[in-house]
């Protein structure tokens, strides 16, 4: 999903957190890797499901 020219605060894209499932929504640190985020956070990222992990 491309994203839109000017991101506006409180129309931000989002994904799911494949770990806990919550939503999380685009940062300007994940600019250049939007669409490589899979994970809210680092504690995700690290506690990451076994069958992800073979993906």
């Amino acid at each position: 999903m491309p994203l839109p020219a000017r991101l506006v605060k409180g129309n931000l894209p989002s994904k799911i957190c494949l770990t806990c499932g919550r939503p999380f929504e685009y940062r300007k640190k994940w600019r250049n890797c939007w669409d490589e985020v899979k994970y809210c956070g680092e504690k995700c990222q690290r506690n990451k499901p076994k069958a992800a992990a073979a993906n």
